[in-house]
């Protein structure tokens, strides 16, 4: 018999990294479009994006410069719509972390224009999929959007990205990690040799950042750096590109969705919560399915995120008042139908996750 014919958006057309990345890019963004729209949201990288925008006009650029984005969420994502086409603009580059990441690749393929994606941390690998995560303006978490595919430019400056705060390397480490530990269990026995070699890929990775990580936060301008940020925000995405969803998000991401539903968490990173969420489904592989090994991971892990200053327990995120019933909620929302959760090859009830979660918690405290 033969195999379906599949489809998946894989990689950026064209990738640039290293120092001076940006720079080197400008004529191919000016290809691209000649009047971009520059998409922004936080405030502490507002003089940074102007200068990439007095450096797109000398380029011979004419951009149109927005900060109009609380999160990506269809509220702000429709009026930049109506504004960026009333511009006249012709290609959107999204400037910034995350959620700006995702919200310009979003944008982009809503209007039909070719995206570029200048990540200015490596807290995640948004500046690489094919996917963005959809929000309430609250910063609620709603659901992913398939894309038609990645970036057309993916531009990584390592000087752009040392500016960044080492809390957000540290996020993008534990986001990273995560791929090791959701990639095993949901596609470990897959007979696909190339979502076989996304898994050992990540296994490769997470060797690499519990290896190098803490030497790449002590020293933001050595090579254990350019590894381990390359790592967390390229890697990672290839990861995800050629393994497919099931590659992508397993329980952790769960975990992180169903905690943003609380606004007590929102001061956390994305990866900061996915971190917990590793811990939390290690748990659940070992209390429901029996797996030493889980346990093993988890007292190896528990200490390395310490001293990358990551959140460990339920206190960290912000939730030490927390009642029952919002940690139900969170949990409710985690094993909702259709959740990434359910790739796991055992199930979970939300009672169930409630259990690892405190467990998660009280193993920490009592460490």
């Amino acid at each position: 018999m033969t195999d379906p014919l599949q489809t998946q958006a894989i990689a950026p057309a064209v990738v640039l990294r290293g120092e001076g990345a940006w720079r080197e890019a400008l004529p191919r963004i000016v290809d691209l479009g000649r009047r971009p729209l520059l998409l922004g949201r936080s405030a502490s990288t507002y003089g940074l994006r102007q200068q990439l925008a007095a450096d797109l006009e000398q380029g011979g650029a004419c951009p149109v410069v927005s900060q109009d984005l609380r999160d990506c969420c269809d509220d702000d994502l429709g009026p930049l719509a109506r504004n960026a086409a009333a511009a006249g603009c012709d290609a959107v580059i999204a400037a910034g972390g995350g959620k700006v990441l995702d919200a310009g690749k979003l944008l982009a393929h809503r209007l039909g224009l070719p995206c570029i994606t200048v990540p200015t941390s490596a807290a995640t690998c948004a500046g690489w999929t094919a996917l963005a995560n959809l929000y309430t303006p609250e910063g609620a978490f709603l659901g992913d959007v398939a894309l038609d595919r990645c970036p057309a430019l993916l531009v990584f400056d390592h000087a752009l990205v040392r500016q960044a705060p080492p809390r957000t390397l540290a996020s993008g480490i534990a986001d990273a990690v995560a791929k090791w530990y959701e990639a095993s269990v949901s596609s470990g026995s897959s007979g696909d040799g190339l979502i076989q070699q996304a898994v050992q890929m990540a296994r490769l990775l997470r060797d690499l950042l519990l290896l190098e990580g803490e030497a790449a936060l002590a020293d933001p301008s050595g090579e254990a750096w350019v590894r381990v940020a390359e790592g967390c925000a390229l890697t990672a995405g290839l990861i995800g590109g050629i393994g497919g969803a099931r590659c992508r998000t397993v329980a952790a991401h769960a975990v992180h969705n169903g905690l943003t539903q609380l606004a007590a968490t929102h001061g956390c990173l994305h990866g900061e919560k996915v971190g917990f969420g590793v811990l939390v489904q290690l748990w659940l592989e070992e209390q429901l399915a029996g797996n030493r090994l889980a346990a093993q991971a988890r007292r190896q892990l528990l200490p390395f995120f310490r001293r990358l200053g990551l959140p460990t327990d339920l206190e960290d995120l912000g939730l030490a008042g927390a009642s029952l019933e919002q940690l139900r909620q969170v949990c409710r929302f985690a094993c909702r139908e259709g959740s990434d959760l359910h790739r796991l090859p055992f199930a979970v009830a939300p009672e169930d996750l409630l259990a690892a979660m405190v467990g998660a918690t009280a193993e920490r405290q009592q460490a």
